[in-house]
């Protein structure tokens, strides 16, 4: 299955690039402000959170607005890109029913739209890092399994939901309702630390993904700390095993799904 997978992905890469650049060009052509809207959306977002956090709630986090801003935008790029995945199917019947591709192909497409904007959002990050003198160590290089595992666990996950979302018409609900519950539970406007006491803060670590995700990037980027290793190691797994399942899946229906559209 494996070498089936990679044979398909270079073949079919450049389709799913072409399609994300073009989509891209779509979604903003318009718009007066362009591709600002991708730094207005998730700014617009942190002033927001960190006024509610910090000046009536008084939070005491260090460097807060860039706190925010890492958060929101890791669990923008998951999010969007899972909750997309859901009708991608059938949003998609055009191509899906006349010319045959990977259905996975539909997601790589997604999360390179996504991770363009998740990475014109990283270079504000880097800026307000700048602006916040926030001093910047070697641990910064964790940033590169914590993205990896993002993606990981992103594909595996919107595989799953692509596939059951061709046969259950409410399923893009129910993942609405479970992400907005995730998103509260994943410290994107508070600390944990401090605010979550043992033993249930390091259950959250390793109940969820992206809490240990988003933790561990601010830990590098912010606070000279070393990743959450336990729990990134077992979503690490995880995520692994949710990619196989995933790819096998939509590899066994493939054929079945131009049938129920």
């Amino acid at each position: 299955m494996w070498k089936r997978f990679w044979n398909d992905m270079r073949k079919y890469f450049p389709f799913a690039r072409y399609s994300a650049r073009s989509d891209l060009k779509a979604e903003v052509a318009s718009s007066y402000l362009n591709w600002l809207w991708w730094i207005l959306n998730p700014l617009m977002f942190m002033l927001v959170y960190s006024f509610i956090a910090v000046i009536i709630f008084q939070s005491k986090v260090q460097y807060f607005p860039v706190f925010v801003f890492i958060g929101l935008t890791i669990w923008d790029f998951t999010s969007r890109v899972i909750q997309t995945s859901v009708k991608a199917m059938r949003n998609n019947s055009s191509i899906v029913t006349k010319v045959y591709l990977p259905k996975y192909v539909l997601i790589i497409r997604m999360m390179l739209n996504q991770g363009f904007k998740m990475l014109i959002s990283f270079v504000l990050v880097v800026i307000m890092m700048l602006l916040y003198r926030v001093p910047v160590t070697w641990r910064v290089v964790f940033l590169i399994p914590v993205f990896a595992e993002v993606i990981l666990f992103t594909f595996g996950v919107s595989c799953i939901v692509m596939h059951f979302g061709v046969f259950i018409d409410d399923l893009h609900n129910v993942v609405q309702i479970i992400l907005r519950i995730i998103f509260y539970m994943s410290g994107i406007f508070y600390q944990i630390d401090g605010r979550i006491d043992e033993p249930y803060r390091t259950m959250l670590l390793y109940c969820n993904p992206a809490l240990s995700l988003i933790e561990s990037a601010r830990r590098c980027l912010l606070y000279s700390s070393m990743p959450y290793f336990g729990p990134m190691a077992v979503w690490a797994v995880i995520s692994i095993l949710l990619c196989f399942v995933g790819v096998h899946v939509v590899y066994k229906y493939e054929n079945s799904y131009v049938k129920i559209m």
